[in-house]
């Protein structure tokens, strides 16, 4: 199989031309199960970059033909509130595109579509679905649009009318890609389309966007982009290793104070609990000796002393002697 060019390197120099837009729309087409053709791409986050982002990340915003707005963004490394910069993604996407003034109906259908190469949450799948429904607290009934609701927005369903997210989880695939998806996150995960793959756009890749298509230039520029992601995920890791180095022996240092401290403490807790002990069973057993000299004192025989204090014969023979 030939190797062909990143995906992300592709959204970045190539497929904002309307000649690769097949690229794209096989993508959307294959993951959202209904024809998608891309009627124009807007402005998006790609153009304020920074020096971090300009490897780590790149987004494309692309328009459909039903006016929906659909948010493609590749993530090259660990971002803790990724969920979040989801939702912001597509709220702001909500916000920006209504006119002030125009009614709520106006507000347009976003897809937030995240090719991720990290391990983003804790799941099993490679590819995650989200969207909102209104589920009933008592009756778990999904809430549906009425008639009317339905004719107006010409949907079927509330879920259709919010922002939906897909996740695809690249790095998590290692089967053998045996669907029109699976085909699509094989190419995104290696940079190599399967032999005899049918997904949609995947042909177009081959056509498109080949290593020996491009120019001395581009191929430095393309392999300094990817010693960058190396490099980028190397710092990444060293400062992780380094942060969890420093972590342990902080947490083991403090341990150990606070091992000393507390052995310490259950030390002087321990020496007074026995202390208290100690001294109760002493005070008892004087107080069972002075009770037996006065029982001797008055006549009683040791066997009668015995049953009376809980001492023995030989230890009340033994007070005798002692006490003369």
């Amino acid at each position: 199989m030939e190797n062909y060019i990143r995906f992300d390197w592709a959204m970045k120099r190539l497929l904002r031309n309307k000649v690769n837009y097949a690229v794209l729309e096989g993508l959307l087409t294959t993951l959202l199960e209904e024809k998608v053709t891309i009627h124009k791409l807007l402005e998006s986050e790609s153009n304020q970059e920074d020096e971090f982002d300009k490897y780590n990340r790149v987004d494309m915003l692309a328009e459909n033909s039903q006016g929906e707005l659909v948010l493609i963004e590749v993530q090259n490394n660990n971002e803790y509130a990724y969920f979040q910069r989801m939702l912001f993604g597509a709220s702001k996407l909500v916000t920006e595109y209504i006119n002030r003034g125009e009614g709520y109906e106006k507000v347009r259908k976003v897809y937030s579509v995240n090719i991720v190469y990290f391990s983003l949450g804790h799941g099993k799948d490679f590819v995650y679905h989200g969207k909102t429904e209104f589920i009933g607290i008592h009756e778990g009934d999904i809430l549906e649009l009425s008639p009317f609701q339905k004719q107006t927005f010409k949907v079927d369903k509330v879920s259709q009318l919010y922002p939906e997210y897909y996740i695809l989880k690249v790095n998590d695939f290692n089967r053998v890609a045996r669907t029109p998806l699976e085909e699509w996150i094989y190419y995104l995960n290696t940079g190599n389309v399967p032999e005899h793959a049918t997904a949609p756009g995947l042909d177009t890749v081959k056509e498109q966007l080949k290593l020996d298509r491009m120019s001395r230039e581009e191929l430095k520029a393309y392999y300094k982009h990817l010693d960058n992601i190396v490099i980028l995920r190397d710092n990444i890791m060293t400062e992780r290793a380094e942060g969890r180095a420093e972590g342990r022996a902080e947490g083991r240092a403090e341990g150990r104070a606070e091992g000393r401290a507390e052995g310490r403490a259950e030390g002087r807790a321990e020496g007074r609990a026995e202390g208290r002990a100690e001294g109760l069973a002493e005070g008892r057993a004087e107080e069972k000796a002075a009770i037996a000299r006065n029982l001797k004192s008055l006549g009683l025989s040791p066997e009668q002393i015995a049953k009376a204090t809980g001492l023995t014969e030989a230890e009340i023979n033994q007070l005798t002697t002692d006490h003369q």
